[in-house]
């Protein structure tokens, strides 16, 4: 008989603790049947695990490769995230932000007045809160004006910003708004995958569903014409706190 999706699903978690030389857990557990068996044998492993650029040198390449996917870059000190983010949003009026965010990031742009209307009038500004027992729907997601969020860590090498935890929301949050405010800390840049997976799993965080980001949506399925915002935001402003 087939296996059931529960079991295929521990049967994996258990091979990949057992590729990682990790072993222990309670009965009944995903990682049970790991502790019951050695790791499996070593293998060489060709591509790179270490990366060998200094502190600054994955910053700039961090930069170089946001730039490239046409990702709008901004440098600030941790104080000055707050005011960064209300640059960015200059012409929103509606934000959803994930509950876990902090209020100061946010304050200067609710402070400012929104955009004028049609008439003229400057229009008044608002966060929804998403997550904490509170979760928007897709509808009112469409309506928004853009999503803030912060982030897991993120990949020099391949200038990826993966999304999981609670400063980063759920994954509707930030597919369905057409603009992206994401906030990396620098600590959290690492220049190659598998130290971010390796501090993933470490944070204990990846077996949450997790979201990797690469510049703004964008596509060339049709005719090999460059499309935007086909499968999520179309504009991404990638805020660097250091």
């Amino acid at each position: 008989m087939a296996s059931t999706g529960g079991d295929a699903r521990t049967e994996v978690l258990d091979r990949i603790r057992s590729s990682l030389g990790r072993t222990g857990g309670q009965a009944g557990s995903a990682s049970s049947v790991a502790s019951d068996t050695a790791p499996e044998a070593a293998f060489e492993r060709a591509y790179r695990v270490e990366g060998e650029l200094g502190r600054d040198e994955v910053l700039e390449l961090f930069i170089d490769r946001l730039e490239d996917y046409d990702a709008r870059v901004h440098r600030v000190p941790v104080s000055g995230i707050g005011e960064e983010i209300a640059r960015a949003l200059v012409d929103a009026r509606s934000v959803v932000a994930p509950a876990a965010i902090s209020d100061a990031w946010l304050e200067p742009f609710l402070e400012e007045e929104g955009p004028a209307d049609d008439g003229g009038r400057p229009g008044a500004r608002e966060v929804l809160r998403d997550g904490g027992g509170e979760s928007i729907d897709i509808d009112t997601l469409d309506t928004v004006d853009a999503v803030v969020t912060g982030s897991a860590v993120s990949v020099a090498d391949t200038g990826t910003i993966m999304l999981v935890g609670g400063e980063s929301g759920r994954r509707a949050t930030t597919l369905v708004p057409d603009h992206h405010v994401v906030v990396v800390r620098a600590e959290d840049v690492v220049e190659l995958v598998p130290a971010a997976i390796r501090r993933l799993v470490d944070e204990d965080l990846y077996t949450l569903p997790i979201t990797m980001v690469s510049g703004p949506s964008a596509t060339v399925d049709i005719e090999f014409v460059r499309v935007a915002g086909v499968h999520g935001p179309r504009t991404l402003d990638v805020i660097i706190a250091e």
